[in-house]
């Protein structure tokens, strides 16, 4: 359910001003790919517990750095939905299925 709201509610690129807009985005786009934290987790080596926190737009260290980075050169960023696959780390999945 939380899914199709979210894919209603936000169309289009989505700018990033803080942690809680990242946060969304990553939400935003992993139900998109139909994965859960935990599969998105395996795949890309980020732990599931710092994924949750950044989906709930916690403000890490690294995150409150590189937005004052950000700030600070002028740069407005924007997240949108890219061409490349997002199975590159599908392998990985497959391996850690077999081995459990």
């Amino acid at each position: 359910m939380e899914t199709n709201n979210l894919k209603t509610a936000i169309q289009g690129p989505l700018l990033i001003e803080s942690a809680a807009s990242i946060g969304n985005a990553i939400r935003r786009y992993r139900a998109e790919a139909g994965l859960t934290q935990e599969q998105l987790s395996r795949r890309t080596g980020i732990r599931r517990v710092y994924l949750s926190e950044m989906e709930s737009g916690k403000e890490t260290e690294q995150i409150k750095r590189l937005l004052a980075l950000l700030h600070e050169l002028g740069v407005s960023v924007t997240f949108d939905k890219a061409e490349w696959p997002l199975s590159r780390f599908a392998e990985l999945d497959d391996l850690h299925s077999l081995v459990h």
